[in-house]
């Protein structure tokens, strides 16, 4: 089972120093992240998503294969990359892929404009050693799916690194 963890930071900026930071301990196989989205708000009040995976283009391009792969088979290769790729790029506009959207919007609606919401999906990890990677950047957690002791620990880590800070 995935845990989801929700984390505020000052900048988006920070919060994308944290994406990456987890991305290289991914690496190390000390954690195993299923989505790692950033929000932040506007100073309109607008709510934005910076995601990994845009999942119209992905699919668009898949589509736009199998569209081609049908259109040679059936002597009519243009025709089948157009159809494809409009069928590809429906899918995966319909396709949530990870932590739902609109839960994230919500939760960033509370957001200071210009703060950064890091919502991370973590299939695995080696809490340790992640918790010690990354509580040095600070942050205040904003939600987590973890149970109280767990999420207690993120709380005091982070905090005793804002605190520093």
């Amino acid at each position: 089972m995935s845990d989801l963890i929700a984390i505020v930071y000052p900048t988006e900026a920070k919060a994308e120093e944290v994406r990456q930071r987890l991305f290289e301990l991914q690496k190390e196989y000390l954690i195993k992240v299923g989505d790692a989205v950033i929000a932040t708000k506007t100073e309109a009040g607008k709510v934005k998503l910076n995601q990994l995976v845009n999942t119209t283009a992905a699919g668009a391009a898949s589509g736009s294969f199998w569209g081609l792969l049908i259109g040679v088979l059936f002597l009519n290769p243009l025709i089948g990359v157009a159809v494809g790729a409009a069928s590809g790029a429906i899918g995966g506009a319909l396709t949530d892929v990870g932590i739902n959207d609109a839960f994230m919007k919500d939760l960033a609606g509370n957001l200071q404009p210009g703060n950064g919401a890091l919502f991370v999906l973590v299939q695995e990890m080696t809490a340790d050693k992640v918790l010690k990677e990354i509580s040095s950047y600070g942050g205040v957690v904003l939600k987590t799916s973890l149970d109280e002791t767990k999420e207690q620990v993120l709380r005091d880590a982070l905090q005793k690194a804002t605190a520093a800070g």
